[in-house]
């Protein structure tokens, strides 16, 4: 038992640092380089791990980490509840509608997609994740945590992704005050370049963030005179998913 939580720990080690050496995980854990060289090997024969394609000698979580975190959801009552708000809010403003749940405090995962019919739209791969801070999804949810949990994330730093993403922490917690008033969240090139959307938090019964609906679009469609109008429809399609899954 021992060495399965040992290789657990190993696996969070390496989603979090990754791509990661042999060597830095030997001093993350203390332990011997044949004991961690081993578990590496073991868990990337499971397909939990593989090689980075770049450094052969560097590790990165591997393709079945990816596709066990959507299955884990798949029929799930959230999915069930907000798969047809979705497709009415593509059919109101025909963009990629997405819906993604926080993964702690690490990142968001999108768990479903609907997609819109412009030959060139944004895509969002069901298990790709994205951080908190740096998108319309990840400042959805974050507004409506604990002032606790927002001070412990900001803690850990805010990467800069693009020239506007929100790395100041003054910054960020004003942003998510507006959130907070207007009901929803916009990016607007923050995370990828050229990428915009906005997002609602979808809520349990006692307000606490399970998951956010958003809508996304490349830049050349976004528009700040429709702001309000995409605002109001993505809060009331993550509404009518917090209501359904309440009835």
């Amino acid at each position: 038992m021992k060495s399965v939580t040992r290789s657990l720990r190993v696996l969070e080690a390496v989603a979090q640092h990754q791509p990661v050496t042999v060597g830095e995980l030997t001093k993350l854990f203390g332990l011997p380089k044949s004991t961690v060289q081993r578990t590496l090997v073991t868990l990337a024969e499971a397909g939990w791990l593989r090689a980075s394609r770049k450094d052969t000698t560097r590790w990165e979580i591997g393709a079945r980490v990816l596709a066990v975190r959507p299955a884990a959801l798949q029929g799930s009552s959230l999915l069930a509840v907000a798969h047809e708000p979705m497709v009415r809010l593509r059919d109101a403003l025909n963009e990629t509608i997405h819906l993604s749940v926080p993964d702690v405090l690490q990142s968001m995962v999108v768990v479903d997609r609907v997609d819109c019919d412009h030959p060139v739209r944004t895509f969002h791969a069901i298990g790709d994740t994205s951080p908190l801070h740096a998108t319309a999804a990840g400042r959805a949810v974050l507004a409506h945590l604990p002032a606790s949990e927002v001070d412990e994330f900001i803690a850990h730093g805010l990467e800069r992704f693009t020239d506007t993403t929100p790395t100041d922490p003054d910054e960020l917690c004003a942003e998510l005050d507006r959130i907070r008033t207007d009901g929803y969240a916009v990016n607007h090139n923050q995370y990828r370049p050229g990428i915009c959307a906005v997002a609602a938090p979808v809520l349990d019964e006692d307000g606490t963030p399970l998951a956010a609906v958003a809508v996304s679009m490349p830049d050349s469609r976004f528009d700040p005179n429709r702001l309000s109008e995409w605002g109001r429809l993505v809060a009331n399609a993550a509404k009518d998913a917090t209501e359904r899954r309440s009835a």
